[in-house]
Formats: C-alpha cells, sequence, structure tokens
C-alpha cells in the first residue's frame, strides 16, 4: 500500500512552469499575428493575456518593420511596448528570421524605458543565455525592476530565485514574500507555493489552515497540483476535516488535468474503496496508464495487480515483468519484490545469486525488509557464503529502521554471541523493541527473560504478561508457558 506524502523535497513543482504558460501564449498568438500580416489586416486586433500583450503598429510602422535593412535605426519613433514586440518576432521568428542578439537588444531599450513584460524576457534570457551569456545575477535583477512594476510573472520567479538562491542569497522569507505578492495577484502557482510554505512552515509560521486555503484558490484556478495537494489535505485531515470522498473528487480533477500523483492516488483509492466503490478493474487500468508512461510506482503496483489477479487475470510472469522495469529505475520496493521472485521461483527460474543480488541493491537504497532479508541471506548462506558479521550488520541496519522481525534477530544474535560479542542487557534491549511492535515471537522470548532472569532483573508478573500477549497470536510454545503458570498459579492474575 502506497500514500504518497506531501513531502518539502519529494517532489518540486516544475521550476519554470509559469514561464512555461508565457512562451505557450506567445506561441499560440504567434500564428494569430502571422495571419495578421499576411492579411495586411492585423491592425484592428489586441490580443491579450495575464502575461504578454501585442499592441498595434500603424501602417507606417508595419512598413518600416518589413524592411529589415531599417530596423534598427530610428528607433526613437517606437513606444516601449513596440520595441518589445520587435524583440518577440526575432526571438520566435514571427515574420522574421531568428536572431536571438537583436531580439535581446529590442528587448533591452523596452525594458529600459519601464515596459515590464520586456523586463521579465530580459531575465529569462538571462536565465538560460538566450542571446547572451547566461548570467543569474543579471536575471534577478531584471526580474526584480519586473516585479517591482507589478508583473505577477515576475514576482513568482523572485519568489523562486530566493528559494533556491538563484542569482542572490538565499532568504526563504523574501520567497514567502514575493510569492504572497504573486498570489495575491492571482497567479496560481504562486498560490500553490504558498499552500506548501504555510504546510511546511517556510519563511513563515507554519499554519495548515491557510496551507489549504491557499491549495483550494490555486486548485479552483485549476492548478493539478494544487488540486492533489487539497486531495491529499481531505484525505489526511490537514488543515481541514477527513473527508474521503472530497479527497477523491480532486484526485480525479488533479488526474484530468495530467498529475501523475493524483492518477497514482486514484489507481490506490479504486483498488481499496477510499471515497469511492472499490473498482479493483479501474484501478487496474489507472496503474497501467501510468505504468506505460514510466512511472515506477505504478509499475510495482501493476506487478502485484498480476501477482495477486486484482483487476486482472492472474500472471506471474507479467508480475516479474513490471518488477523489473520499475527495479531497474533504482526503486527499492520493487527491487525487493523482485528479489523475492528470484528467492521463490515466481514468475522466473528460482536463482538465489540474483535474489541476494536484488535484495542488496534493495537494501542500498534504504529498504528495511530488503535489509532484514540480506541479514538471513548472510545468516543461511543464501545466495553468498554464510557470514554472521555480516548477518548482524545488515539486521542491525534494518533494525534501527524499526523493522521488528530485524530486532528479534538482533535479540538472538546478542543473546547467543553471534556476529557480535554476547550481550545479555541488549538482547533485552532488542526484545523488547520487537515485542512492542507486535512481534509474538519476541514477546515469548520477552516473557522468558523476565520469567528467568535474563538481561533483566526477575518479574513474574511480566512474564505472564508477554506470555499472555504471544498466546493470543497463536505461539504454541508461549501457550504451554501459560498453562504451566496457570497449573502453578503463578502471577496469574
Amino acid at each position: 500500500m502506497y500514500l504518497l506524502a506531501i513531502k518539502q523535497d519529494e517532489f518540486q513543482y516544475i521550476n519554470n512552469n509559469i514561464i512555461a504558460k508565457y512562451l505557450l501564449a506567445i506561441l499560440y498568438y504567434k500564428d494569430i499575428i502571422l495571419d495578421k500580416i499576411t492579411s495586411n489586416n492585423w491592425n484592428t486586433k489586441y490580443v491579450t493575456n495575464k502575461t504578454t500583450r501585442f499592441e498595434n503598429f500603424s501602417k507606417s510602422k508595419r512598413n518600416v518593420i518589413k524592411n529589415k535593412e531599417s530596423e534598427v535605426e530610428n528607433l526613437e519613433d517606437y513606444d516601449p511596448e513596440e520595441l518589445y514586440y520587435l524583440g518577440l518576432k526575432y526571438q520566435y521568428e514571427m515574420g522574421m528570421d531568428k536572431d536571438k542578439k537583436k531580439a535581446l537588444e529590442f528587448y533591452l531599450r523596452s525594458a529600459k524605458r519601464g515596459n515590464y513584460y520586456a523586463q521579465f524576457q530580459l531575465g529569462y534570457c538571462y536565465q538560460f543565455g538566450i542571446g547572451t551569456i547566461k548570467n543569474e545575477t543579471q536575471s534577478f535583477e531584471w526580474y526584480l525592476k519586473s516585479a517591482e512594476n507589478g508583473n505577477i510573472c515576475a514576482q513568482y520567479q523572485l519568489g523562486h530565485f530566493y528559494q533556491y538562491g538563484i542569482g542572490t542569497v538565499k532568504n526563504e522569507i523574501k520567497s514567502f514574500e514575493w510569492y504572497l505578492k504573486s498570489a495575491k495577484g492571482g497567479n496560481s502557482e504562486a498560490q500553490c507555493n504558498l499552500g506548501k510554505y504555510y504546510h511546511y512552515g517556510i519563511g513563515t509560521v507554519k499554519n495548515e489552515v491557510r496551507s489549504f486555503e491557499w491549495y483550494l484558490k490555486s486548485a479552483k484556478g485549476g492548478n493539478s497540483n494544487a488540486q492533489y495537494r487539497i486531495g491529499y489535505s481531505y484525505q489526511c485531515g490537514i488543515g481541514t476535516v477527513k473527508n474521503d470522498t472530497q479527497s477523491f473528487e480532486w484526485y480525479l480533477k488533479s488526474a484530468k488535468g495530467g498529475n501523475v500523483f493524483a492518477q497514482f492516488q486514484l489507481g490506490y483509492s479504486y483498488e481499496y474503496g477510499i471515497g469511492t466503490n472499490k473498482n479493483e478493474v479501474q484501478s487496474f487500468e489507472w496503474y497501467l496508464k501510468l505504468a506505460e508512461r514510466g512511472y515506477i510506482y505504478a509499475q510495482i503496483q501493476l506487478g502485484n495487480c498480476y501477482k495477486n489477479g486484482i483487476g486482472t487475470a492472474k500472471d506471474e510472469k507479467k508480475a516479474f515483468e513490471w518488477y523489473l522495469k520499475s527495479a531497474e529505475r533504482r526503486n527499492p520496493a520493487a527491487q525487493y519484490n523482485l528479489a523475492d521472485c528470484y528467492l521463490e521461483g515466481i514468475g522466473i527460474a528460482k536463482d538465489e545469486k540474483k535474489a541476494f543480488e536484488w535484495y542488496l541493491k534493495s537494501a542500498e537504497g534504504g529498504n528495511s525488509e530488503a535489509q532484514y532479508n540480506l541479514g538471513n541471506c548472510y545468516a543461511k548462506g543464501i545466495g553468498i557464503d554464510k557470514d554472521d558479521v555480516k548477518a548482524f550488520e545488515w539486521y542491525l541496519k534494518s533494525g534501527n529502521e524499526g523493522n521488528p522481525d530485524a530486532q528479534y534477530q538482533l535479540s538472538c544474535f546478542y543473546e547467543n554471541g553471534i556476529g557480535i560479542i554476547k550481550n545479555e542487557a541488549q538482547s533485552f534491549e532488542w526484545c523488547l523493541k520487537s515485542a512492542n511492535e507486535e512481534n509474538s515471537d519476541a514477546q515469548y522470548k520477552l516473557g522468558y527473560f523476565y520469567q528467568c532472569g535474563i538481561g533483566i532483573a526477575k518479574d513474574e508478573k511480566k512474564a505472564f504478561k508477554y506470555y499472555l500477549k504471544s498466546a493470543n497470536k497463536g505461539n504454541s510454545d508461549a501457550q504451554y508457558k501459560l498453562g504451566y503458570f496457570y497449573e502453578c498459579g503463578i502471577e496469574t492474575v
């Protein structure tokens, strides 16, 4: 089961998403402008959106523009917006041969006369080295001029630059402030980032209610990342009341907008009937769409579907193939499942050596179950020569990650001096950790430790308590011990 938690560094929004939208607008209107040029009827239409505006030119100025030799002369007759437009023409081949240096020249003339669209475009050119040498400091300065003149796209970029220390010193407080200005101006990306800042307390005091409110503004504006986060907020009750139905609905909106995290959550929701009717076929279909697009977490879920016959016919060979796709892209969970396939011969010929190799990859990627199984491989000589010291080391890594089975093995190793110097106190401590995680073998052993005073003072009441816990889970040795305690009347109340 997977729940994609909102972690600060788990994924970042596309850093220049707002710029991408800006450029898409230019490219979209490029054809409209060229059509107007061709028909000689382009002085009757204004093309406007949030990030770019193309003004009319008089007939005399159009004639000058057509004469490429004279374009750079007599520029005092052009107003700043016309100069900005000339820059666009050269940068995006709007009736002109592409010439990025000339584009930069026109942007610079326009920007110096106060046009904040040109100032923004200069920031972009310096940021990515278009028509000039890349210079993040200059980029920052031009974005700043544009932002101070009220351009919400530039305000967003300043938030981004301060967030990551691009062209300036990293400053999360100033990053927050510029995102806030942009968000208040209606920029949905900035609104989404504000939600993130309030969620984690970045550059401001943590406030999950405000986080939810900003995510919601952004989500209602059609931002698929914010829609995903609203879905997650409803799912977990963060900044709002938990509501699985609302969570599913927002995941659905986000998924339709192409958000892969939301699409994955839809598959998960359909698989387990969270916020909607359980539908394993729908779940399988969402996982399949994502898996075919290369999303590694969907690939492992698809493998699980084929392995267990969830929403599709059981097919262990296909399960293995999808685990392999995900594992080859360094997914530790898939590497672990692939190792299991090799160990047990699921969808592939049994191969203990390959099982060991994949457990090792997964363990090195931080998977505690793989670390535990790697300990087993070394302890029993599965796919590798037996080595008690290495077995202990891998059990220790897994145990420190909270794996109760590994913690139990650590207790056994310390108790018997396997791969480590014998230490009954340490054996007791690891046994206690495992028992508290409801490991029935550890609960039995803990009862025995208390009964006999191993690594801890003798305490028959606590011995009875842990024997009872273990016995209730079906442990036959604990059940026998309980019978003995009852027969002898030892601390059974």
